[in-house]
Parts: C-alpha cells; structure tokens; sequence
C-alpha cells in the first residue's frame, strides 16, 4: 500500500469508489455523499467516479452487469462479493443515477432511444432466442420490421440491421417486388422464394421484411395512335384475364386500356405506331394475322381509307404505297407471281404471265401480281425513233416517227457503240443537249453539206453510202464505217477521225524532202487542192470513194514519189529557177503539145487533184543553206550602201542649212542683250541715288523716335515706382493690423477657456460635495460636527480645568485643535 494515499476520501454526492479489502480480496462499493476512512487493509481500486445518469428517453448498455433477485436486490456470493453475469449484457433506461459495480462496464456512451418515423421501419435480427412482449418466439436469425410511427425500445436480443423506408407509389405507377424466401405478403398471399409481384396501389408501400423491391414501373400511356408490344416469359393469366403462354406476343391498345403497366411475366418489346391510309394508299402486310392465327409466308392487300396496327410479326413488304394513277398515256406492266382469278376481267391469269392496265384509270395491284415498270407512250418525230426487242421471239427492230406505248412482250433494247464512234456522236451534239446518250434511241446522224457516209449491215452483209445533207438513222444491226485519215506536216498516219468524208473541193498540206541531180536536198511545202469526181446515183461509183481508207495518206504519198523523181533529174539552179512548171508537169503529166494537164485522178477512188502550190523551199543541207545565205548577205550589202550614200549626202545638206540659221539667230541676241544691258544700267543709277536718300531720312526719323520712347519710358517707370512703394506700404500696415488682431483674439480665447474650465471645475466640486452630503445625509453630517466638540469637551472635563487659554489677543484660537493638542500630552495618572 501506498504510503501517499489518502487515508481520508471525501465522496460527493451521486459519486462512488472501489474499496478492496485486502484481508478478505473482496471489492465493494463506497457511495457518496460521505467521508470515507480507508483503513490500513484497504485500498481505493478506482474513484471517485461520478455515477451514471440516464436522462428521459435514454438507455446505455452495461457489460457484464450484476445479477439480481426477484426483489431487485443485488445477488452476493458467500465471500461478499457481487455475482456478474459475466459475457452479457443489460439494457438500462430511465433511473435514478447508480455507480458501477466491479467488473460491471459501461458499453459505448448514453444514447437516446431511436425514433421510429412514419412510413419507415427498423429491420431487425435475433442474434438469440428469446420471447418478445407480444408473445411471439424469436428464433436466432429472424428478422422483423418494427414500423413507425413510435419510438424503438432496443432489446440486447436483437440487433438493428438496417432503416427500411417506404416507396411512393404515383398513379400509374407500379412497384416490382421480389420474394426473398417463402412468405406471406401485406395482402396475405403466399409468395414462394425467388418469386415476383406488382404492386400497384397508390400511396406509400413499405416492403415486408422477406419483400425486396427489384424496380419501379411507369405505366405507359396509350393513345388512338400507339400500342404495346408484349412478349410473355412465362405461361400466366395478364390483367385482362386471358391465358398467356411463353413466347406468346400481343398488342394491348386503347380499346383494351388507357394506361398498362407491364406484368412481372411480361417483357415490353416496343412501341408500335398505328398505320393510317388515305383513300389513295395502299399496303401489303406479310405474314398476315386472321381469326387470331398467323398465316406465315402470306400476303394481303390493304387498301385505304384505313387505320390498324400491324399485330406482331407481321410486317409491310414495300411500306406505304400510292395507288397507281394512270393517264391515258400510262399503262402498268404486270407479272402473275401465281395463278389466280382477276376480278376485274374474270379471267384465270397464270404464274409467269406479264400483261398490261392501260389508264385511264386508278389501279391497286392484286397481292398476286408484281409491278414490273410503269411505262409511258413515246411520242416519236419522224426524225426520232426507239429499238424495241420482242423479248419472245428475240427480234430487234426499230421504230419511227409515231407514238409508241410498248406491248407486254416488248421492252426497250439498248444499241451499243464502239468507243470511237460514241466519241464522235457526243462531239457532233449540239451544246444545249449534254450527258451521255440514251442507247434505246434510235441512233441519228446529221451528215454534213458535200459529205458521204457509209453504213454497213451485219445483218444482211451490204452496205450503204448517204451522201449529205442528210439526217442518217442506224437500225438495230448497221454500224458506222469509221474513216481513219493521215494528218499533221508531214503526213502522219490515223491523225483524223471522222464518219463522214467530205468530197471536196479541198485542199491539204505535205512537206517533201527531195535531192536534186547535183545532191542537193531540199524541204518542200506543197499545197494540193482536191476533190472526189463520183456519180450520187451509182452505187458502184459512191461505194468506191471507200475504197482507199486513208485516201489522203496514200495520195500524198503518190504526189511525193513523182515529185522526188521529177527533181531528182535535174541540178539545183535549174530547179530553183523552174520549180513550179517541174513538179506540176512531174504531177499531172504533159500532153502532145507538151503543155502541162490541169488534173490528176486516182482511179481507185476517184480522187481528183486539181492543182499545187508551192508554199516554201528550204534547203536541208547545211552547205546549199550557206551558199544561198551568201548570195542573199551580197544582195542585201550593196542595198545598204547606197541608201547609206544617200543618207550621207541629205545629212551635209541639213547640217549646213542648220549652220546659217543658228550665226544669224546669235547677231540677233547679241543685239537684244546690249540694248538691256543698257536698260538695266540706267535702272541701277535711279536705284543708288533713291537708295541714299531713304537711309538718311530713316536715320533722322529712327533718332526722333528713339528720343520720345525714352522719355516715355522714363515717365512710365517712375510712375511704376511710386506705384510700387504704396501698394508695399499698404500691405505691411495690413499685416501689422492683421498680427495685432489675431494676437487679441488667440488671449482672449485663452482668458474664456481659463473661465469654462474653472466654472466646469467649480460646478463639478459643487456637484460633488451635494453628492457627497446626500450619500453621508444631513443626520450623519450633524452627528459628525458634534462629535469633536463633545469628545474635547469630556476630555477637558476629565482633565478638572474649568476653562484655560493663552492668546496675546490678536489671533483667533481653535479650541478644537487645541484641545485635539493636549491628549497626547496629559498622562491619564495625573
């Protein structure tokens, strides 16, 4: 035992403490208010503590507490000492304050009772069996709600999992619930675990304790232009009342309800907008629903004015349709896809068969027919036309100015081209008419004034020659005759393209390189001018003009081998002197009187060349070039000279004409320039003697003036200084006033300060001593006045003297002070 410990505690009020008894080890305990002795065998283990206080609507767990009789007195052992229960614990509310037995805790804090709000509840569990105040058994594990409003009086048996709330429902609005286990729910059925349900009253639902709420569902509001498109998981009875089974899928519509909330078994496949026709629409709907049964793999016509929703599983083959309008130049080609009767003409119409409707008139296809095209009549110019196939026998023909509606077995059969000729056409269109042509148009030409073009059959294996102007239409088996023809200078070969071959008269343009007898090689350009000399009405004759494909390459080819033979035989002077007359007579040939012909006619063709110009002649030999180049140079330089001699001579001639001309304008400005001169000198005399008398004068009248402003000057400053000294004088005089005045002020403010203050000081002691009196009070004051004197007085008396002073007379005496003056120096013994 310690030796500093207090022997003597003392105890407040609603305090304790652990004693322990050393010689008996038991521990008890000591409440206050008192003053404890603690004897040498004991010992203060805890305190003092203050006991516990549990205020209203309070409870506090204690561990481990004392065990109790029926009388609720505290249960002892036989040694003394307090029997625990040791491992459990008690719940303790409202009370008076109560310490602590030993081995008793006190578990967490004080905590108010928990309030229970309306539409929430307490989730609990039992962690053991017990009986609760209703009577009912709770077996370790159960769980219960305790619902609100009310306030939860907590049990150590239980244990509070969690706060359940309720859910709201709304108008149409449904909770989905789901069983935990087997249960009975609000409504009294039986609910198996895992199993689901709809709650769909309005208001506030709180979910059992065994219920868990899985989702909320907004009703779907239906309208005359919407549906619902259900799917059943399972086999149930909906909320109509009818048997659904698994799989199974409807529609439920206004005429079955305003707003519907999905089952538990049933699985919302989608929205389903209603399908309206007009009196001029139409649609075919597969897999059609009739008598409540689905025909799979079916068509039906529905015609306006009409509104439905398509039932699950059926669907539109092509969506909306419009009806076929038909004018009187229209006609619908049909195709029987099977057999069936046509109302309209009452005739067996067989699978396979195409026929037409012509118009006027409206027409809505069977579900037994497809619409191949709608086709139109062709209207057709006399210089227009189409190609038309009969699709049964394969024939192509075609067809011209008239107006045309196609037959059910007759379509339109496209002409193909070759690739050139498709360039050519496009190039010969005029420029309003762009993009490529429509090949089931009859293919037209217009071929050019003076022109022949040949068309050839591959079906009867001939051909044609048409010669223009003319407007050519192809049939289905005639192509064009491409004429390929050389160009460019020199001639080169398949240059031009064309379809036509203009007849002439023409002309066409070739260099020839020849070498003369003496090996000089010349470049020449020649010019021919040509035409065909053929008969329009003779076939054979027009035919021939195609007989040579490259007419102009050939020719030129012929033209240049006479030309190079003709100057191959003679030297280049001779050549350069009778050119034209040599290859004009090497071309067309001499006659017997050795004049030159003015034609040269190629049979095989007919090509007629009429004449040849000889455009240029250039050598081609560096040398020959040098030689001609020389004798032109000699040319040119004897030229040059005598127009240099002559522009020599008419240069002196203006050079001297211009020498006169410039001596007699200079004696004219020498005389010009003496006679101002003269002028001038005059003007300088009359400028000096004006100048001489101007300064003098100016320096008289400067003297003058300079005089009078200073004197002016003068006058003014002694004006100024008088001006001056005054306005000094009269500023010190007004500052001396101004000192003197603010001196009187500054005292006299200082003298009334001096009087505010004494009289504030004097008010305030006046104030103070009336205060002082009437704190002390008159009574008290006359009291004190009267004790002096009489203390002096009896102190006087006590001393025997009647009456003693000593004054010289002239100043006056407080007996009072006297008096106060002798006690300390009586001795009371005498």
């Amino acid at each position: 035992m310690s030796s500093s410990e207090p022997s003597v505690i003392r105890i407040k009020p609603y305090h304790y403490v652990h004693v322990l008894d050393n010689n008996t080890n038991v521990t008890r305990v000591e409440s206050g208010p008192q003053t404890f002795t603690r004897q040498d065998h004991e010992k203060v283990v805890s305190g003092p503590d203050p006991m516990i206080m549990i205020p209203p609507r309070n409870y506090c767990i204690i561990a481990n507490p004392v065990l109790r009789d029926d009388k609720g007195k505290v249960v002892l052992e036989k040694s003394g000492q307090v029997k625990l229960r040791h491992g459990d614990e008690e719940l303790r509310f409202e009370q008076e304050p109560f310490p602590l037995y030993p081995g008793e805790k006190l578990y967490g804090k004080v905590t108010p009772l928990q309030v229970v709000a309306p539409n929430t509840a307490l989730r609990l569990k039992a962690t053991r069996d017990f009986t609760d105040e209703e009577g009912v058994t709770r077996r370790a594990g159960d769980e219960w709600l305790v619902e609100g409003p009310k306030t939860y009086i907590p049990r150590v048996e239980a244990q509070v999992l969690e706060i359940v709330r309720s859910v709201i429902i709304k108008p149409n609005q449904a909770l989905k619930l789901k069983a935990r286990k087997d249960t009975v729910d609000r409504n009294g059925v039986k609910r198996a675990a895992g199993e689901e349900w709809l709650v769909k009253t309005t208001g506030a639902y709180l979910p059992g304790v065994d219920e868990e709420v899985t989702e909320t569902l907004n009703a779907v509001v239906l309208t005359d232009k919407k549906a619902l498109h259900l799917r059943a998981t399972k086999t149930f009875n909906d909320v109509f009342g009818k048997l659904r089974k698994a799989g199974e899928e409807w529609l439920v519509t206004l005429e079955d309800a305003e707003t519907h909330i999905g089952d538990v078994y049933e699985q919302v496949v989608g929205e389903v907008k209603i399908t309206s026709l007009s009196n001029r629409q139409y649609c075919v709907v597969l897999d059609p629903w009739r008598e409540g049964k689905q025909h799979f793999g079916q068509r039906e016509l529905r015609k306006g004015e009409a509104s439905f929703f398509l039932k699950p599983g059926e669907r539109l083959e092509a969506g909306i349709q419009n009806v076929y309008v038909l004018s009187e130049e229209e006609a619908l080609l049909l195709s029987v896809k099977q057999t069936f009767t046509d109302p309209t003409v009452k005739k067996e119409r067989k699978a396979g068969d195409r026929f037409m409707v012509y118009g006027p008139t409206d027409y809505v296809p069977a579900v037994e027919l497809e619409v191949i095209e709608k086709r139109t009549t062709i209207p057709l110019d006399e210089n227009e036309g189409i190609y038309v196939r009969d699709i049964k026998t394969g024939k192509v023909r075609g067809v011209t100015n008239e107006t045309y509606m196609l037959k059910p077995n007759e379509e339109l059969w496209k002409k193909e081209l070759p690739k050139i000729v498709e360039e050519l056409l496009l190039k010969e269109k005029p420029e309003n008419e762009v993009g490529e042509r429509d090949k089931t148009r009859v293919v037209t030409y217009r071929a050019p004034h003076n022109s022949a073009v040949q068309i050839y059959d591959y079906k009867e294996k001939k051909s044609r020659v048409v010669f223009g102007p003319e407007l050519i239409m192809l049939g289905p088996d005639e192509h064009f005759t491409i004429i390929s023809l050389s160009g460019d200078k020199p001639k080169r070969p398949h240059v031009i393209k064309a379809l036509a071959l203009l007849l002439g008269p023409d002309f066409m343009t070739d260099i020839v390189i020849v070498e003369t007898a003496d090996h000089a090689r010349l470049s020449l350009k020649l010019s021919y001018n040509w035409h065909f000399d053929v008969k329009r009405d003779n076939s054979h004759e027009s035919a021939a003009i195609f007989q040579v494909p490259d007419f102009v390459g050939d020719s030129c080819k012929a033209i240049a081998s006479r030309v190079r033979g003709a100057v191959a035989s003679v030297s280049f002077d001779t050549f350069h002197r009778w050119s034209a007359k040599i290859i004009r007579s090497a071309v067309f040939g001499v006659d017997e009187n050795d004049k030159v012909k003015n034609r040269f006619q190629f049979i095989s063709n007919n090509l007629v060349i009429t004449n040849i110009d000889i455009q240029s002649v250039e050598p081609v030999d560096q040398r020959t070039r040098d030689s001609l180049q020389k004798s032109v140079q000699l040319a040119i330089e004897i030229t040059t000279k005598s127009q240099e001699a002559a522009a020599k001579h008419e240069s002196a001639r203006l050079e001297q004409e211009s020498i006169g001309k410039l001596e007699r304008q200079k004696i004219l400005d020498e005389a010009a320039a003496e006679k101002a001169r003269k002028e001038l000198i005059q003007l300088q005399a009359e400028t000096s003697a004006v100048e001489s008398t101007g300064q003098a004068t100016a320096e008289a009248k400067a003297r003058a003036e300079a005089a009078f402003i200073e004197g002016q000057s003068a006058v003014r400053q002694s004006e100024l200084t008088a001006r001056a000294n005054t306005i000094k004088s009269e500023a010190d005089l007004t500052q001396q006033k101004s000192r003197q005045k603010a001196e009187v002020d500054h005292k006299k403010s200082l003298i009334e300060l001096e009087i505010t203050k004494a009289k504030q000081l004097a008010d305030i002691e006046s104030d103070k001593f009336g205060q002082i009196v009437e704190a002390i009070g008159a009574d008290t004051i006359k009291s004190m006045a009267e004790a002096g004197p009489a203390m002096q007085a009896k102190l006087l008396q006590g001393l025997g003297l009647k009456s003693f002073l000593i004054t010289d007379g002239n100043s006056p005496i407080n007996l009072f002070n006297t008096a106060s003056g002798l006690i300390g120096g009586v001795d009371p013994k005498n």
